[in-house]
């Protein structure tokens, strides 16, 4: 994680890159005389998958007769898993494996198609963890507000904390002194 990602990238990421295709029809080829219904099928889910990344989450669509979406927002997050195979490799593209505290032992969204596979995966630690930053006006001024407050509640704990601690040695001055008359007290009646 070298450079903090930039969130107006990653928003502007949308359709997987050509490479996907490419790798999708080495595959269909791989596949042997399952090409038949492998090519289609991986056609069709080239051209209709469909990413947004947005400053609530994640949503994946795809398909045409059979659609599948996915919403998945950064708060909902467990760990993120990059996974690229050695055709992956060579065209530059990795699997970014999503999970979530579902009980799926499968990843619950798999990003593909992206060779920012790495800024991506940046970029959703540091939303999964909350750090993202104020790029909004209104929200800068509310965490200088924040900050402000907490300098106030900090002083003001601070000001209870000395006022407690003059209080404390108020009280053992005068035990002290009532002890030391106590005592002086005692001595003068032993005399008499």
């Amino acid at each position: 994680m070298d450079a903090p990602a930039q969130p107006e990238k990653i928003f502007a990421l949308k359709t997987p890159d050509k490479a996907l295709w490419t790798l999708y029809l080495i595959r269909a080829v791989l596949s042997g005389p399952g090409i038949i219904f492998a090519l289609p099928y991986l056609y069709f889910r080239y051209h209709t998958l469909r990413y947004t990344f947005d400053e609530e989450g994640i949503h994946m669509r795809v398909g045409i007769l059979f659609r599948r979406e996915v919403n998945l927002t950064y708060a909902r997050i467990q760990d993120i898993h990059l996974r690229s195979g050695l055709i992956q490799r060579w065209l530059g593209l990795a699997d970014i494996q999503i999970q979530t505290a579902s009980g799926s032992a499968d990843a619950e969204l798999v990003i593909e198609g992206f060779k920012e596979y790495e800024a991506i995966r940046d970029f959703l630690y540091t939303r999964m963890r909350g750090y993202h930053a104020a790029t909004k006006p209104h929200e800068a001024k509310t965490a200088i507000t924040t900050a402000d407050s907490n300098a106030e509640m900090v002083l003001l704990l601070c000001t209870i904390r000395d006022e407690l601690r003059q209080t404390r040695e108020a009280i053992e001055a005068r035990r002290s002194e009532s002890a030391s008359h106590s005592l002086g007290q005692r001595g003068s009646a032993d005399n008499v």
